[in-house]
């Protein structure tokens, strides 16, 4: 409904779309030990990479919503970067924002973070889970199960993927871990996969100031191509953080004792939001944040509730990661044998936001393929064939024939 709401989230400060209240409740003290310095290199690599996602995706939806959770993309290409070699564990990287950092330091800071992350604010609900599912017959490297199990507290399970009741146990994880906000990940799986790795995130925050119901009005909002629809503008006033320049205005809305917020960014009335979102790296984002202060004012925000999905193939092979997508890929830390590669990453994202709060969540999955068929073969008859009765014994043609439309 809402079209030019562009939402961004990044790690530090989790960027969901929420709001506020007249009666501000004072928030509870915590001490919160500093981050390392491998900590906050992650955290900028990972703010780089989710930045540059936004842009990517962007470009082709510039008049569509989007909502994606960057660290949820992360983890889930961090734990399949344990199982990548060579000039594809280098591409990888290079998106991620992670080149030059080891396998042990880009592993214990996710560790460290998730553990950071989800004990931060007791007034805000935060859970990120990780998991792995290969076919049974699928022989994986120890390593590779191992190192995601330590850093990302992952769950690895080997199941009949020729069952159709497996999309059920894995779609079951996906649900359980965003609170039922996202039902399914995984519609099918084809003959050739042999392992899905997948990320969930769920956030439920109240505003630390909410907004009252009463003050939220009928106003119009203005679509891209200059006409309008009626939506629900709830209203506050008070003291936030606020920043403007000639390109645009910016409010930060806290969550429980203020560890997360959300950060709404309207261009000024004259600007294109495409064009903003074009300048969003981490430069200009650290210079930004920097520069908010206290102010006073009044924030109208729109109610909203919004569902998104798409395949990343495309994006990350525009990031630089072609390579994992083709019959060129390595993935031997995963299996030495076997031809592998990534067949899809495949995200999906819910958001609401009312006068309470916000509540989000996201998965991210990244299905793995044989490249070739290996010791098996698929069949498809999908497009035109011949085909033949005989006597086996004598070799004889009874009959033959040809199928173009089966219907």
């Amino acid at each position: 409904m809402f079209t030019k709401i562009k939402i961004v989230y990044v790690i530090s400060v989790i960027l969901f779309l929420n709001q506020c209240s007249n009666s501000p409740t004072e928030p509870g003290t915590k001490n919160i030990r500093d981050l390392t310095s491998m900590e906050k290199s992650l955290v900028d690599a990972d703010n780089n990479f989710g930045l540059k996602l936004f842009r990517e995706i962007n470009k082709d939806e510039k008049d569509k919503n989007v909502f994606i959770s960057p660290l949820s993309v992360s983890m889930a290409l961090g734990m399949t970067l344990n199982g990548a070699d060579r000039e594809t564990k280098q591409v990888m990287q290079n998106a991620l924002e992670v080149a030059g950092f080891t396998d042990q330091q880009i592993n214990s800071s996710y560790q460290s973070l998730i553990e950071l992350l989800t004990g931060l604010d007791p007034k805000v609900k935060f859970q990120i889970a990780n998991s792995i599912w290969y076919r049974s017959t699928f022989s994986v490297e120890q390593p590779f199960i191992d190192v995601n199990k330590q850093y990302f507290n992952a769950r690895v399970a080997g199941l009949d993927f020729s069952d159709p009741l497996t999309v059920n146990v894995i779609n079951s994880w996906v649900y359980e871990n965003t609170n039922g906000k996202i039902e399914k990940i995984v519609d099918r799986i084809d003959p050739l996969t042999v392992m899905f790795l997948i990320n969930a995130i769920y956030f439920k925050g109240t505003w630390t100031y909410q907004f009252e119901e009463e003050n939220t009005v009928e106003r119009s909002f203005f679509l891209p191509d200059n006409t309008e629809k009626m939506c629900r503008l709830m209203k506050i006033a008070g003291t936030f953080n606020y920043y403007s320049n000639d390109k645009f205005k910016a409010v930060d809305l806290p969550y429980g004792d203020k560890q997360f917020s959300m950060t709404v960014i309207l261009p000024q009335s004259d600007k294109d939001i495409n064009n903003l979102v074009a300048e969003l790296n981490q430069s200009n984002w650290n210079n930004w944040i920097g520069q908010f202060g206290e102010s006073d004012g009044e924030i109208f925000l729109p109610r909203f509730t919004l569902e998104y999905e798409k395949s990343l193939n495309e994006v990350l092979a525009q990031l630089g990661m072609g390579i994992a997508f083709s019959g060129q890929a390595d993935f031997t830390r995963i299996n030495k044998g076997r031809n592998l590669f990534i067949s899809e990453v495949k995200h999906k994202s819910f958001v609401e936001v009312n006068e309470e709060g916000t509540e989000a969540a996201a998965v991210t999955s990244v299905e793995i393929k044989f490249t070739s068929v290996g010791s098996g073969f698929v069949f498809r008859a999908n497009r035109p064939f011949v085909f033949a009765i005989r006597e086996n014994h004598s070799g004889t043609i009874l009959f033959i024939g040809k199928i173009v439309d089966p219907t």
